[in-house]
C-alpha cells in the first residue's frame, strides 16, 4: 500500500510541474539545502563581531555567496549526475529536476552559468565592503582581494570536481569540512575584519563536522547504488556499520570541539548546545533502526533540523564572552 502511494503522488507531481516552469527551479534548487551553507556564516558572525573592525556588509554579503553558491552547486549535481546515468529509477534520495524532466538539459546549463555569474558578481561586492584596514575612521581595503578572488574561484571550480570526479572518489568528506566549515567561517572573518583568528578556525571545524552529518546520511542511505554507479563513498567502500558509527561520531566531535572555545567564552559553547547531543542520538538511533530504503529521507530531514539548531546555539553561546 505505501508503496502504491509513493507511485500515485510521484505521478501526481511530475503532471502538476511544467517544464522549465519557476517551481521546477525551486524544486531543483533545493532550498531545503541552504541551512548547510548558512550555518557557518551564522557561527562566524559572533566571533566577527566581537572586532572593532567588523564590517557589517562584508558578512551579508557571504551570506549570499554561500546560498547562491549552494543552489548553483545544487544545479551541477542535478545536471551531471544525469548525463551519468546516476539518477535512475531506484533512486531512493529526492527527485531530481532533470531526470523527472522538470527541466531540460539545456535549460539547467543556462541556468548553472546564469547562476554562477550571480553569485560570483555579488561575492566581488566583497572587494569594495570588505575592508583590512581602517584609516581617518574610514573604511579602507589594503590588500586581501587576490585571496578573496582566489577563494571564489576554487568554490566554483569544486563545486564542479566534486559531482564530476570527488564525490566518485571517496572525497566528499574531506571536501564537505573545507567548504561548508573551514571556508565560510575563516573567509567571513577574513571579509569582514581582516584576521582568521584561532576562534573562527575552530568553528569552522565544528561545522564543517556537523554538516558533515548531512552527507553521511545521504551516503548511507544511497550505499548500495552507489556501488553499482562506481560511486566509492567512504561507507560504499567500509559498508554500514562504518556508516552507522561515522555518523554518530562526527555528532559526537564536533559537540566535543566546543570544549576548545573554553579560553573565550567558558562552558557556555559546551552547555548551550547540549541538547543537540540528545536530538542527534534520537536521530541515529532512528537511522540504525531503518537501516535502509526512502524511509531514511525522514532521518535527513530531522539531520538538518539538528545541524541548524546546533549552529543558532552555538553562534548564541559565542555573544557570551568571558
Amino acid at each position: 500500500m505505501g508503496v502504491r502511494k509513493y507511485i500515485f503522488r510521484n505521478f501526481a507531481v511530475r503532471m502538476e510541474i511544467r517544464t522549465n516552469s519557476i517551481r521546477a527551479w525551486v524544486l531543483a534548487a533545493r532550498p531545503k539545502t541552504l541551512t548547510a551553507a548558512l550555518i557557518p556564516i551564522i557561527v562566524a558572525t559572533p566571533i566577527a563581531a566581537a572586532s572593532k573592525l567588523c564590517e557589517w556588509r562584508a558578512i551579508i554579503i557571504c551570506a549570499l555567496f554561500a546560498a547562491l553558491m549552494q543552489i548553483a552547486a545544487n544545479l551541477i549535481n542535478d545536471l551531471i549526475d544525469f548525463r551519468k546515468g546516476t539518477d535512475r529509477e531506484d533512486r531512493l534520495g529526492p527527485e531530481r529536476a532533470c531526470a523527472q524532466g522538470w527541466i531540460t538539459p539545456r535549460a539547467m546549463r543556462i541556468g548553472i552559468a546564469v547562476t554562477l555569474v550571480t553569485t560570483l558578481a555579488i561575492g566581488s561586492l566583497i572587494l569594495i565592503y570588505g575592508q583590512w584596514s581602517m584609516a581617518n575612521g574610514q573604511w579602507s581595503m589594503v590588500n586581501g582581494q587576490w585571496s578573496m578572488i582566489i577563494l571564489g574561484g576554487l568554490c566554483v571550480l569544486f563545486a564542479f570536481l566534486y559531482t564530476t570526479i570527488l564525490s566518485y572518489a571517496g572525497m566528499g568528506d574531506l571536501l564537505v569540512l573545507m567548504f561548508f566549515g573551514l571556508v565560510p567561517c575563516c573567509g567571513t572573518c577574513f571579509a569582514a575584519t581582516g584576521e582568521i583568528s584561532i576562534e573562527s578556525v575552530i568553528a569552522g571545524l565544528i561545522c564543517g563536522i556537523l554538516i558533515d552529518t548531512l552527507l553521511i546520511i545521504n551516503n548511507y542511505r544511497d550505499r548500495d547504488t552507489d556501488r553499482l554507479n562506481g560511486k566509492r563513498t567512504l561507507i560504499a567502500r567500509l559498508g554500514e556499520r562504518f556508516g552507522r558509527y561515522f555518523y554518530l561520531g562526527c555528532g559526537l566531535t564536533a559537540w566535543l570541539l566546543t570544549l576548545a572555545f573554553l579560553p573565550w567564552h567558558g562552558l557556555w559553547p559546551s552547555i548551550i548546545t547540549l541538547p543537540y547531543l540528545l536530538l542527534h542520538f534520537i536521530t541515529w538511533h532512528r537511522m540504525v533502526s531503518l537501516r535502509q530504503g526512502r524511509a531514511l529521507n525522514g532521518v535527513l530531514g530531522l539531520t538538518s533540523r539538528n545541524m541548524f539548531l546546533f549552529g543558532l546555539l552555538l553562534a548564541a553561546s559565542l555573544c557570551i564572552q568571558n
